[in-house]
């Protein structure tokens, strides 16, 4: 019922111990652990605010913790530099930060600088890698398109491909469903359950995390408050608890994958149902 693969692919893991983030004086993660083993989709949820990017950015270097460790494939993701995480581990974020100047292909190219020296012109193989990334996540007609002329998802797409043409066995995600429309989120979903890497991902929606992750750690003002299997974690006693809603698990008759039916504490709606529409 978990959707779970048969076997791992290929990846790193990621492991996080005692990790505490303090932000302008304020405690937003305290004593934080994670386990995402090799080729497996690991899910962050959890309300907002309860730290999931911020959990997120302390794995990428972006937020560095008061206390703890995390670790990308047994390496101390704090004592390594830069380009060498940069190899083992990619990044996809809610905030577009390429510079606008550059097209779609640039972009993606980027993508191989952590495996070439600087200013090192790009191979004949970087070219086919980059060109592959694109069009595995339908980019590839964007080309020589601005970066900044497309839309919301059109830039997911491409920071997407870009992680891919990294090549790394570990790629980070914070809410990559974001802007995206519903037919190219469950196609994202689908494609990282394919790749051949680690996943751990950020994502606010709890179906979609029943149906596509292997793993979840469930997030509550800044602690860990579940963490396993997504159908035998996410149990309605434990949505109530955390997001405060009535849940009921069921099985997709579309795809046989799981899925969720929530509902406020006392929402009743007591108006007929039209069955003509």
């Amino acid at each position: 019922m978990t959707g779970n693969r048969e076997s791992a692919s290929p990846g790193a893991s990621v492991e996080v111990s005692g990790l505490r983030v303090d932000i302008d004086g304020t405690t937003v993660l305290d004593a934080v652990g994670l386990t995402a083993a090799p080729g497996r989709v690991t899910a962050l949820v959890g309300p907002n605010g309860s730290g999931k990017s911020t959990l997120l950015r302390a794995v990428y270097r972006a937020c560095k913790p008061a206390a703890g460790v995390a670790l990308i494939d047994g390496h101390d993701v704090w004592r390594s530099s830069a380009k060498e995480m940069a190899r083992i581990r990619a990044v996809v974020t809610q905030h577009h930060g390429a510079a606008a100047d550059f097209t779609v292909g640039e972009i993606v190219a980027m993508g191989r600088s952590p495996h070439k020296k600087y200013l090192e012109p790009d191979s004949h193989y970087d070219r086919e890698v980059v060109l592959a990334a694109m069009h595995r996540v339908g980019v590839d007609g964007f080309a020589d398109r601005p970066f900044a002329g497309l839309s919301g998802g059109e830039r997911q797409r491409v920071l997407l491909a870009r992680a891919l043409a990294q090549q790394a066995p570990v790629i980070l995600l914070d809410e990559p469903t974001n802007h995206l429309d519903v037919h190219a989120q469950l196609a994202l979903l689908q494609l990282l359950r394919e790749l051949d890497a680690t996943i751990v991902l950020a994502i606010h929606d709890i179906g979609q995390a029943l149906a596509y992750a292997d793993h979840v750690v469930v997030l509550a003002a800044g602690r860990v408050a579940a963490a396993g299997d997504p159908v035998t974690t996410l149990t309605p006693e434990l949505l109530l608890e955390v997001f405060g809603v009535r849940a009921q698990i069921l099985t997709n008759p579309l795809t046989g994958r799981p899925n969720v039916v929530l509902g406020l504490p006392e929402e009743v709606d007591s108006r007929p149902v039209d069955t003509a529409r």
